[in-house]
């Protein structure tokens, strides 16, 4: 058997006791959880509605032939800005131009033969008038200049007919747009009436250019409302809602609404001077409706769900956290409307909420509380 000396088993019997003393490790309380936090404020927030939108030329047009022949010109090149009137190609006329004169000549003759006619006719109501000349020759002169007169009027359409089909053979641009790339070079022998006409070029009008794009029906009454106000201001966004590549406006709405999907096409129109825009491109388009002011904002991370519906954490004065219910307006995945439940200047917790519960302590980091630009604040998530 050890024996102690009275001292040492003093000392151990002291430490025996303290951890007896000593509270388990499980009675101890929780650390307190690190969080970030950000003071609800009141900004002006615009109501903005969006989707995809795909990107068309204002104006778009195949260049083809009205008429038969041998293409003789192009006079564009290819991507070349033109006006509407420029001249484009040009076939060759020398058919068009025999055929026209062939008509002025026909015409020449027939209004000679009427010119002589109208004398006879002259001719025989004297004679008539003073009883020379039978009343049939006098109907028949009349009926030969009326013959006359006839064929001169179609001999004047088939002048005005060859002159079209001449005209035509110079084609020039319908209106101010952007020529793609040609499909036929000179030298081809092109056709009006046949089924596989292959266009010389495609002209788009892309100053201004259009964006086409599907919102829910449910948005159409708001939508409505906010267009009987005025003009409604439309952007279009890169595709990683980054830039913003183009302002315009609401152009009009479709007029039925596609049973099928219960969405309603839209169409915005912008200036496009910079040509950022490009048919065929696929954008982000915002639409905004309107802006409300001095509305009550958190950032968008800090809405919770959960069963009871949504929520935020906000911090007490003990540096614990409640759970506060909240109505939500808008939340565009940025930055959240609340329209009840919480105060100006409330603070929330936006990052470290999942070691979070009713009571929890925490630590706080104070959150960034700068306002998101427009640049900056992506655009509002797809909707329908």
């Amino acid at each position: 058997m050890i024996s102690l000396r009275p001292a040492r088993r003093t000392a151990l019997l002291a430490a025996i006791a303290a951890m007896l003393a000593a509270p388990p490790a499980f009675a101890q309380s929780p650390p307190a959880v690190p969080v970030s936090v950000i003071a609800a404020a009141r900004r002006d927030v615009p109501v903005v509605l969006g989707n995809i939108g795909a990107v068309q030329a204002n104006q778009s047009a195949a260049i083809r032939p009205r008429v038969d022949g041998m293409l003789d010109q192009v006079l564009f090149t290819e991507g070349q800005e033109v006006r509407k009137g420029d001249l484009l190609a040009r076939l060759d006329p020398r058919p068009y131009q025999a055929a026209l004169d062939q008509a002025t000549a026909r015409r020449a003759v027939t209004e000679a033969t009427l010119a002589n006619a109208r004398l006879n006719l002259a001719r025989a109501t004297d004679l008539a008038r003073n009883q020379f000349a039978s009343r049939q020759a006098l109907d028949t002169a009349a009926s030969q200049v009326a013959q006359l007169e006839a064929q001169s009027r179609a001999d004047e359409a088939a002048v005005k007919s060859a002159q079209v089909n001449l005209d035509y053979t110079s084609i020039t641009a319908p209106f101010d747009g952007r020529m793609g790339l040609r499909n036929i070079d000179p030298g081809n022998v092109v056709r009006f009436a046949d089924n596989t006409n292959t266009a010389i070029a495609t002209i788009s009008q892309i100053h201004p250019i259009v964006a086409v794009f599907t919102l829910p029906q449910d948005a159409l009454p708001a939508i409505q409302a906010a267009m009987a106000r005025g003009k409604l201001p439309v952007a279009a966004l890169s595709p990683d809602d980054r830039t913003i590549l183009a302002q315009g406006e609401l152009l009009a709405t479709d007029s039925i609404i596609d049973a099928t999907t219960g969405t309603i096409r839209m169409k915005a129109v912008f200036a496009n001077r910079d040509t950022k825009l490009w048919p065929g491109q696929f954008v982000n388009i915002r639409l905004t409706l309107e802006v409300e002011r001095g509305v009550i904002t958190v950032p968008s991370s800090a809405v919770q769900r959960g069963p009871a519906g949504l929520f935020v954490y906000t911090i007490n004065p003990d540096q614990t956290v409640a759970l506060s219910p909240v109505e939500l307006g808008q939340d565009d995945g940025t930055l959240a409307v609340i329209r009840r439940g919480l105060d100006e200047g409330a603070r929330v917790v936006v990052a470290g909420q999942s070691r979070l519960r009713a009571g929890a302590k925490v630590t706080i980091n104070t959150a960034p509380a700068a306002a998101p630009s427009a640049k900056d604040t992506p655009a509002p998530r797809p909707a329908g």
